[in-house]
């Protein structure tokens, strides 16, 4: 064998070794549970980075009734929603959510609310930090286990707050939470986030026009938020397509709150300007 052939052959080998050696760790790091935590922190950070002011059509589907009774009072909202990239005096950037109600059932709206207890906010901002290295302090995470051949299937990763007295100020959720996120193991991108808090303030403590006071609405909180992939500006970020929420008082009268709320059609937040020639500005 000449010197070349031989130096082409150890290159080769080298080569190979180094990719498998590759192909070794990222198999590494998308089956551990750190691993898995260190690749959704990396995805939030980019996201929170680069994603940029954004609108889409919202539409949500609420309902409000009694369990006991089976009435129920059934709102549709058609709203521009907004995510706003917000400079702060340090340098860092808020991700501000907004609504702009549009129609209430059809009809124009007088208002930017739903009536009823509040609705999610956060999902776009920083929802997906709830599985994520920020938020070991908060959580506790495990991962569900995987059967043999499953590759193609979504890593599932359960959660669970740990105990208020242990709880960081700066947690993202300061009740008891537990639920759990799908995750695309190709891109390593949530694809499904579900939470269940068991106690849950769904209305707070109020008073009528007499002065009696109303104790707060306290009970379960069920949400569901489905991600998608999304070009905004030819780069692609996943964002919010849908998210159910399922609110149920723990009162002698079962009310229930339920919200389903759908994203679509979204585009770049872009604010365009002309400098014009003097002979077209307008005299004032």
């Amino acid at each position: 064998m000449s010197k070349r052939n031989a130096f082409l052959t150890v290159s080769l080998i080298a080569l190979l070794a180094a990719s498998t050696a590759v192909l070794r760790a990222q198999k590494t790091e998308t089956t551990t549970l750190e691993g898995i935590l260190r690749r959704s922190q990396e995805n939030l950070d980019q996201y929170n980075a680069r994603v940029p002011s954004f609108f889409c059509d919202e539409q949500v589907v609420s309902s409000r009734g009694d369990l006991y009774r089976l009435l129920f009072n059934r709102t549709v909202t058609d709203s521009n929603f907004r995510l706003k990239r917000v400079p702060n005096p340090d340098g860092t950037i808020t991700l501000q959510e907004s609504h702009e109600v549009k129609t209430v059932n059809g009809l124009p709206a007088t208002g930017d609310s739903v009536s009823g207890p509040a609705n999610l906010s956060g999902a776009f901002s920083n929802g997906l930090a709830l599985v994520s290295q920020s938020q070991k302090a908060c959580m506790k995470y495990s991962r569900a286990p995987v059967k043999p051949g499953n590759t193609r299937k979504p890593t599932i990763v359960q959660f669970a707050s740990v105990d208020a007295s242990e709880r960081p100020d700066d947690c993202l959720m300061q009740e008891d939470i537990s639920g759990r996120v799908f995750i695309d193991p190709a891109t390593m991108q949530i694809q499904r986030m579900e939470f269940h808090a068991p106690n849950h303030v769904i209305a707070p403590e109020s008073k009528t026009s007499q002065g009696v006071r109303i104790p707060p609405v306290v009970g379960t909180w069920d949400v569901t938020v489905e991600y998608a992939p999304v070009l905004l500006g030819g780069k692609s970020f996943w964002l919010p397509t849908k998210i159910s929420e399922i609110m149920t008082g723990n009162m002698t009268v079962k009310n229930e709150w339920r919200y389903d709320a759908a994203y679509r059609n979204y585009h770049k937040l872009e604010v365009t300007s002309r400098i014009l020639p003097e002979s077209e500005v307008p005299v004032q």
